[in-house]
């Protein structure tokens, strides 16, 4: 009988670490997003609002592809989020929770499947789709605030320049970062290292 209530007591003690763990690294993960995308960035002269160049999806990438969707889920929609809400950008931060919180989750469930090929391949398809998301989901949030349809064309180059860097500098060091993690005590919590 005291080895069933030890027993339970550990695991009991187990989640309530393991729940700590996953609180500290998604926080830690939506502060990385927010301050790459606020001090990270560079205004471009494109038309439309797809010209503010950041690297807050640089963080946001990796902490789904590490942690899967879960993280990468709250970490784009409160990362971002945070950052329209606090830098002149409130009006999109509904939109951003949303099309940036999807991103992160999109990625991260391709992060929990067993890769295909490779993770590579995996990876490169989750970002290819979420690029995706975030043309036609900040599309439709610009045809909605500015009532026109024909300007959101101007954003994006800008969308596409900003995840297509991202991509490339999480391509090049996730597969670093993931050996790192393999013998890390991260990695109860990690998805698919």
């Amino acid at each position: 009988m005291a080895q069933k209530e030890q027993a339970a007591a550990k695991t009991s003690a187990e989640r309530n670490s393991d729940t700590i763990r996953e609180i500290v690294v998604t926080a830690m993960f939506v502060a990385l997003t927010y301050v790459f995308t606020w001090l990270i960035n560079i205004r471009l002269p494109l038309a439309g609002s797809g010209g503010l160049i950041h690297l807050g999806n640089v963080p946001l990438f990796i902490a789904a592809m590490l942690f899967g969707k879960k993280t990468g889920a709250i970490t784009g929609a409160f990362g971002m989020g945070l950052f329209d809400l606090t830098s002149g950008w409130v009006a999109w931060a509904p939109f951003t929770f949303v099309i940036v919180g999807l991103m992160g989750f999109e990625v991260g469930w391709f992060a929990e499947k067993k890769p295909i090929h490779n993770h590579f391949i995996n990876d490169l398809v989750s970002l290819l789709i979420a690029l995706g998301i975030k043309i036609g989901g900040y599309y439709i949030a610009e045809g909605i605030i500015t009532g026109n349809w024909i300007a959101p064309v101007g954003s994006i180059p800008g969308n596409v320049l900003q995840v297509g860097v991202a991509s490339v500098v999480v391509l090049a060091v996730i597969p670093v970062l993931r050996h790192a993690l393999r013998n890390s005590p991260l990695r109860a919590e990690m998805i698919h290292v």
